[in-house]
């Protein structure tokens, strides 16, 4: 789904648009990343504008090579601090996990693709989706990060 479009339509806002939430938020991720011992640094190039990434994602949604091609994005983004906002930037991440900058650009602006995300992003509103994370269980919605434990109990 596209956060934005979510935002969009549900009227919510990211946190960084709060100046109280945002601060709040940061200091939770820094206890996350305590609780589970891995370091955490924020990307001095956040907000990114998604669009095209998560464009990407989406036609590779049903591919062999999806979780390389999120593998390459979260770790350009959240470990590497990589400004991919930054077409060059993208293209270098892309070229560096082994795809071809023209093709995912030419995947990620086919009208099919561009139609799944949007049909993606309006299924999660209508299912009352209002921001990220959030996993469903059959109809049950958990939102947030701190709610993965409910989710595994859901699954049992």
């Amino acid at each position: 789904m596209l956060l934005g479009g979510v935002f969009k339509a549900t009227g919510n806002q990211s946190p960084s648009t709060i100046p109280a939430k945002g601060r709040y938020t940061g200091v939770d991720l820094l206890r996350f990343a305590k609780e589970y011992g891995v370091p955490f640094e924020r990307n001095p190039y956040f907000p990114i504008n998604t669009l095209q990434l998560m464009r990407g994602a989406t036609g590779y949604l049903h591919s062999p090579r999806f979780q390389e091609y999120l593998t390459a994005i979260f770790t350009a983004i959240w470990v590497n601090k990589k400004n991919l906002n930054d077409l060059e930037v993208v293209s270098e991440v892309l070229t560096d996990a082994g795809f071809d900058p023209s093709e995912v650009l030419a995947l990620s602006n086919s009208l099919e693709v561009k139609e799944q995300l949007k049909q993606t992003t309006e299924e999660a509103v209508s299912r009352g989706v209002f921001g990220a994370p959030t996993c469903f269980v059959a109809s049950e919605m958990f939102f947030g990060q701190d709610r993965l434990a409910w989710v595994e109990k859901a699954l049992l």
